[in-house]
This record gives structure tokens, C-alpha cells and sequence, in this order.
């Protein structure tokens, strides 16, 4: 075998050596060239295709350099959306899968000098969302890619849509509230015009007959005096059983009209999903009880899919992404608000008045929206979470 042949341990031993990652300050990127010590990279630097290499490099930096750069972001981020695309993540995790790539443009060839200007640079873009922790640093790519655009557009106008059209089935039912007060009204006045003009005639005749009466004695005064009460006090007690008739029939028709617009309302919102941003829910996963996360509470930060949530634990504050299967809702103190998660007034936030142990219910009172201050009765433990 020759002195440099392939499999001389010396050979061996610089394939060995070259396999890994080198030290990034003995990096050429313009050669593209990987030296593993300074005395190497110092006879790099003196040969001609170096020298060649940077003669172009001189005619026109910053277009070489903004090429570099461009090139380093794009398969930054490409990367993130691959492996990363829904979860918060460490930077410099990210950062160490890039650079597993032996042949990766490397940073000191970017405008940026540092990895933190560089995640500095994409929050002020508006490519990533930014955290600064005692950790580190924090991103969560921001997904821009035009379906993706383009569903939550169509989600928003879902949603809107279906604001606009309980606000109407509301404006529609107070319209009907108010056209069956006006008709019991109506007919309360026509009953009182009726009775009067029976009273007309009554006491008519009345009069008529007590005329044919001997006038002199006291008996027959008294006798007409007794009559004229009887018929006052049946006139009121018959007004008094009318008018609670009325009274009733009006409560039982805008009960009726109520409990179709529960209905109405329960049809339409009453999803197979519940999860919400912004709520405290308990993992009750047993996978994940040797990692000490079982029935332990966190806040949904992001919900994907409608039945899939980024939770924030809060004592550790790792981040999962658990299924909504193996999550349940949190029920806090009397006084507390909460997120109404499921059935007619879903996604409104109320206040918890109090609990039925028993029948395993809550009373809630509306805070904020087209139903605020309506208090509801009964609504089952599912249906409402603590709001973080």
C-alpha cells in the first residue's frame, strides 16, 4: 500500500474526522470548503481558488451576501414548517436540526451575526411569534401558506354568519314578545268596553224595577243599596279572575316562545367538539402519567382541528398537544367566570352563580354579548370550563 492509500489509518482516521461537524470559524462558504483547524484554513485562504472565489465575491458584496441570507431564512423556515408547524419551540433546538446538514449555508456567511438577531428579525416580520424566556429564546411559526389563509377566512365568516343570524332569531322573538303584549293589551280594553256596556244595561233594569218599589219604606232602600253592592263586587271579582287569566295565558305564550328558541339554539350549537383558546382544562391521559402530567391542569393556548389543543401546563409550563378525549373541563369557585363550551349559548363567557352536586348542574349568568344577564338554570358540568 501507498503512504496516503484509502485504507491507511491515517485515511481512515481523516474520514473519520471530516464525517462530523467542524468548528463553523474554519468554514468557507464561499468554496464551500470544511477545514478542521486554523493552520488549514490559513493555506485555504492562500490558494488560487480561493483568491478566484473572492475576486467575485468583491464585484458585488451585497448582492452575495443578501443571496446568502435569503437562502439561510428560506430553509430555516421551511424547515419549521415541516417538523414545527404547530408548536412552540426553543430556538436553538431548531437551530441545531438546520445544521445537521453538513452542507447548510452557514451564518457567518447572513447578514446576521447571531442566532438571536436572527430570531429578532423574524418577529419583527411577522414570520414567527417571538418569546423571550428565562430558557431562551421561543418561536411558534406562523402559518401564511394561501389554503391555510384561505380556511380561516372561510371560519371567520362561518362564525360571523352565524352571530348575525342569533342576533335575528333575537330581534325576531322580542318583535313577537311585543306583538302578543299589544294584542292581550287590545283585548283587555275591548273586554272592559264589553262589561261596561253590560253594566249599562244591568243597571238599567235594575233601576227600572226598583222604581215599581214602594219608595217610602226604608226596607226597599236598603234591598237596592245591597243589590248595586252585589253586582259591584261580582264585577271586580270577575275583572280579578280575568285579568289573572290574561296574566297566565301571556307568561305560558313567551315560556313557549323561550323554551323554542332554547331548543332552536341547542339544534344549531351542540357540536361534537368543545375545546376553547383561553381555557383551564385537566389532562386525565394515564399515557402520560410517568411523565407526571396526569390530572394536571394547564390553559389551551391554540386549538387545531377543532379536537386537538396545544395545552400549556401550569406548573411546568411544558407545552402538549393532547386530543380532546383526554382532556376535561375545570370547574371553579362560586363567583368565577367561565367559557360556556357547548350547547345553545356556546362560546359566550358567564359567571357561576352556583352548583348542584346532585343532579351534577351549574347555574350561570350571562357577562357579555346578545344574551348578557340571562341566567341559566341548569347546565351540565361539560358545557362550561374556568377561563384562564
Amino acid at each position: 500500500m501507498g503512504k496516503n492509500d484509502f485504507l491507511t489509518p491515517k485515511a481512515i482516521a481523516n474520514r473519520m474526522k471530516a464525517k462530523g461537524l467542524q468548528k463553523l470559524r474554519w468554514y468557507c462558504q464561499m468554496c464551500q470548503k470544511q477545514c478542521r483547524d486554523e493552520n488549514g484554513f490559513k493555506c485555504h485562504c492562500m490558494s488560487e481558488s480561493h483568491q478566484r472565489q473572492m475576486q467575485v465575491f468583491g464585484q458585488n458584496q451585497n448582492r452575495v451576501l443578501q443571496g446568502y441570507s435569503e437562502e439561510f431564512e428560506k430553509t430555516f423556515l421551511d424547515l419549521m414548517r415541516r417538523s414545527h408547524r404547530f408548536s412552540r419551540i426553543a430556538a436553538t433546538v431548531v437551530y441545531n436540526e438546520y445544521i445537521n446538514d453538513r452542507h447548510h449555508v452557514h451564518m457567518n456567511s447572513t447578514e446576521w451575526a447571531t442566532l438571536t438577531e436572527f430570531i429578532k428579525y423574524l418577529g419583527r416580520t411577522g414570520k414567527c411569534k417571538v418569546e423571550e424566556t428565562p430558557k431562551g429564546w421561543f418561536i411558534t411559526y406562523i402559518d401564511r401558506d394561501s389554503e391555510t389563509i384561505f380556511k380561516e377566512r372561510l371560519k371567520n365568516k362561518r362564525v360571523k354568519s352565524d352571530l348575525a343570524e342569533e342576533e335575528k332569531q333575537e330581534r325576531e322573538i322580542r318583535r313577537q314578545i311585543e306583538r302578543a303584549e299589544e294584542k292581550f293589551k287590545e283585548g283587555e280594553d275591548e273586554e272592559e268596553k264589553k262589561k261596561g256596556e253590560d253594566f249599562g244595561l244591568k243597571s238599567g233594569v235594575k233601576v227600572g224595577f226598583s222604581l215599581k218599589q214602594v219608595v217610602s219604606t226604608g226596607e226597599s232602600s236598603s234591598s237596592s243599596k245591597r243589590v248595586f253592592e252585589e253586582e259591584e263586587n261580582e264585577r271586580e271579582e270577575k275583572k280579578r279572575r280575568k285579568g289573572g287569566d290574561l296574566e297566565k295565558e301571556r307568561r305560558s305564550a313567551l315560556d313557549e316562545l323561550m323554551k323554542e328558541e332554547e331548543k332552536k339554539k341547542e339544534r344549531m350549537n351542540r357540536k361534537p367538539y368543545w375545546l376553547f383558546q383561553g381555557i383551564v382544562v385537566k389532562v386525565m391521559s394515564k399515557a402520560l402519567a410517568d411523565k407526571g402530567y396526569y390530572k394536571q391542569k394547564g390553559v389551551v393556548r391554540k386549538v387545531i382541528d377543532n379536537y386537538v389543543g396545544e395545552i400549556e401546563m401550569i406548573d411546568s409550563k411544558h407545552v402538549l398537544r393532547v386530543d380532546q378525549e383526554e382532556l376535561e373541563t375545570v370547574i371553579p369557585q362560586i363567583g368565577g367566570l367561565v367559557k360556556i363550551v357547548n350547547g345553545a349559548y356556546r362560546g359566550s363567557n358567564a359567571k357561576l352563580l352556583g352548583v348542584d352536586t346532585e343532579k351534577f348542574c351549574a347555574k350561570v349568568q350571562i357577562e357579555k354579548g346578545v344574551y348578557e344577564g340571562r341566567v341559566i338554570k341548569s347546565i351540565e358540568y361539560e358545557d362550561i370550563c374556568k377561563l384562564a
